[in-house]
C-alpha cells in the first residue's frame, strides 16, 4: 500500500500550553511541535505483547533463588508485593501518556510537565536503566548459552545476539511487533507445559509437596523488612511496562491505548509470576533457604527437573537464555533507540540520532547506537551481571521519581486540578515506596547511580552557561 493510501495519523491531547489554559484539543502531533515521522501501526494487542516480551513471562526462572532466599520462601509474596509497589508507577506512567502522547517516556512528561531541565535529567537518568538494560540481557543470555555450549565464548554470543535483534528493529516497527509475537507465544507455551506439570506433581506429592498457604504468608519466617528487601530484588523483574510509553508516536488509536497497555501488561505479567512461583515454592515444602552460589542460581531449574526432568530443565535453561537474549533485548533496543530519537529531536543529545528512515520509518542511527554499545559494553561487561543488575534498577527507579513529582507538578499545580486522589495521593504512594526500595540498593550503584546523574548535571550547567538552552519544541 503506498503511502497516499495510509490512513491519516493522528493524537488526541492538547499541548502542556493547551491543556493549561483548558483549550481543547486539535488532535494533531504538530500540537508538541512535532511531526509525524515514525509510522502508526501498533495496537492495543501489539502493545500488551511488546510489554510482556519486555518483563518476560518466565523472568522468575532466572531470580528465583536469590528472591526464595531473602524471602524466606514466600517469592510470590514478593511478587504480590512488587505489583502493588509498581501498579501506582503504572497509573503515573498512564496519566502522563494521555496528556503527553509522544515518544520519550519520563524525559517527554517530565519536560512538559515540569521543565525543559527536568525532562532533561528524567531522561538522563532512564538512559542509564536503557543504555544498559541490552547489555545486561545479552551477558546474561550470553552466559547461559556458553553453559549450554561451552565451545562458543560469551562475547561471540553477545556479538550474534546483538546482530540478529539490529537486523530486526531495523527492518521495522511491524517486524520487530511480529517478532514479539513469535517469541511471546514460544515463553507462555514453556511456562504453560511448566504449570500443567506442576500441578500434576504436586497432586502426586513429589518432593513431599502438598497444597499450602505457606509460599503466600507464613507468620513463622514473615518480618517487612525481609519482604521488601526481597522487593528491590523483584523489582528488575517488572521493568519494562514503563518502555510502552516510547512507542507513543507509532501507537494507532488515541492517546489512551498506551496508558491502558501499560497498567493491564503490568498486571497480567504479575498474575503469571505469582502462580509459577507459588507452584514451584509448593514443590519445596519446609525449604526456606537454597546454600551456596551454584544452589542459589539453580533453584528454579531443580524445580523444573523434579517435574519433568532432564528434558524439561534444558528446555527451562534455555528458555531463560534466548528469553534474555533475544526477545527481552530486541523490545529493550527498540526502547532505547525510541528514548534517543526523542531527547535528539530536541537537541537534548546529537541530533544526527534523530534522522528516520525514509522507508521503514524507524530511527536507524540510534537502533545503530545502541547496537554498537551493546557490542562494546556486553563484552566488557561478561560475567558481571550483578553489576549491571543494579545499575539498570537505579536509573529506572530515579526516573519513576521523577515521574510521580511531574504527575503532582503538572495537575495539581500547573492545572490546578482538584483530582487529589488520583493526582497527589497515588504519585506520593509511589514515590514513598520506589524511595524506600531506591533507598535499600546495592551501595555500588548507588554510588555508580549518582555519579551517573551528577554528569547529567554538568552537562546541563555547561549548556546554560555556553548559551545554548534547554527547550523542547512548540507548536508552529
Amino acid at each position: 500500500m503506498g503511502r497516499a493510501q495510509e490512513p491519516r495519523e493522528e493524537v488526541t491531547m492538547a499541548t502542556d500550553a493547551q491543556a493549561a489554559r483548558g483549550a481543547p484539543a486539535s488532535g494533531e502531533l504538530a500540537d508538541f511541535g512535532y511531526t509525524q515521522q515514525l509510522k502508526r501501526s501498533l495496537g492495543l494487542k501489539d502493545l500488551l505483547v511488546y510489554g510482556l516480551v519486555f518483563m518476560a513471562p518466565t523472568a522468575p526462572f532466572a531470580i528465583f533463588g536469590p528472591v526464595f532466599n531473602v524471602s524466606h520462601g514466600m517469592v510470590p509474596l514478593v511478587y504480590l508485593i512488587g505489583v502493588v509497589a509498581m501498579i501506582f508507577t503504572a497509573i503515573s506512567y498512564r496519566e502522563m501518556s494521555r496528556a503527553f502522547p509522544i515518544a520519550g517516556s519520563v524525559y517527554a512528561y517530565a519536560g512538559r510537565g515540569l521543565s525543559a531541565p527536568a525532562g532533561f535529567l528524567a531522561g538522563w537518568a532512564i538512559l542509564l536503566d536503557y543504555l544498559l538494560i541490552p547489555t545486561l540481557l545479552y551477558v546474561t543470555g550470553a552466559a547461559a548459552m556458553s553453559a549450554i555450549v561451552p565451545a562458543i565464548p560469551e562475547p561471540a554470543w553477545v556479538v550474534f545476539f546483538v546482530v540478529v535483534n539490529t537486523v530486526i528493529n531495523m527492518l521495522g516497527i511491524e517486524t520487530t511487533a511480529r517478532a514479539n509475537r513469535i517469541m511471546l507465544a514460544a515463553l507462555l507455551l514453556v511456562l504453560a507445559a511448566f504449570l500443567v506439570l506442576a500441578v500434576i506433581a504436586i497432586v502426586q506429592g513429589v518432593n513431599g509437596a502438598h497444597w499450602s498457604t505457606d509460599p503466600i504468608f507464613n507468620p513463622a519466617t514473615f518480618h517487612p523488612d525481609m519482604i521488601f528487601g526481597a522487593v528491590s530484588v523483584a523489582a528488575l523483574s517488572f521493568l519494562g511496562f514503563d518502555a510502552i510509553s516510547t512507542l507513543a508516536e507509532e501507537t494507532k488509536g488515541g492517546p489512551k491505548v498506551v496508558g491502558r497497555a501499560t497498567v493491564l501488561s503490568l498486571l497480567i505479567v504479575a498474575g503469571m509470576f505469582i502462580v509459577q512461583t507459588y507452584l514451584a515454592a509448593l514443590l519445596l515444602p519446609g525449604k526456606t533457604s537454597f546454600v551456596g552460589t551454584e544452589a542459589i542460581n539453580d533453584a528454579f531449574y531443580g524445580v523444573a527437573h523434579l517435574v519433568g526432568g532432564g528434558t524439561f530443565k534444558a528446555i527451562a535453561a534455555l528458555t531463560v537464555a534466548l528469553s534474555a537474549a533475544l526477545a527481552d533485548s530486541l523490545v529493550a533496543q527498540a526502547a532505547t533507540s525510541r528514548l534517543l530519537f526523542a531527547m535528539s529531536r530536541d537537541g537534548q543529545l546529537p541530533r544526527f540520532l534523530s534522522h528516520v528512515h525514509p522507508k521503514r520509518r524507524v530511527p536507524q542511527r540510534a537502533v545503530l547506537l545502541v547496537g554498537g554499545l551493546s557490542v562494546v559494553l556486553g563484552i566488557v561487561f561478561v560475567g558481571q551481571v550483578e553489576t549491571l543488575s543494579s545499575l539498570v534498577n537505579f536509573g529506572a527507579l530515579a526516573s519513576f521519581l521523577l515521574l510521580h513529582v511531574t504527575v503532582f507538578g503538572y495537575y495539581i499545580v500547573k492545572r490546578r486540578k482538584r483530582s487529589y486522589g488520583m493526582h497527589l495521593v497515588i504519585p506520593l504512594i509511589g514515590f514513598v515506596i520506589i524511595g524506600y526500595v531506591l533507598w535499600n540498593a546495592d551501595l555500588h550503584a548507588k554510588i555508580g547511580g549518582l555519579v551517573w546523574l551528577a554528569i547529567g548535571c554538568v552537562i546541563l550547567l555547561v549548556r546554560k552557561f555556553t548559551g545554548r538552552s534547554i527547550s523542547l519544541a512548540q507548536p508552529s
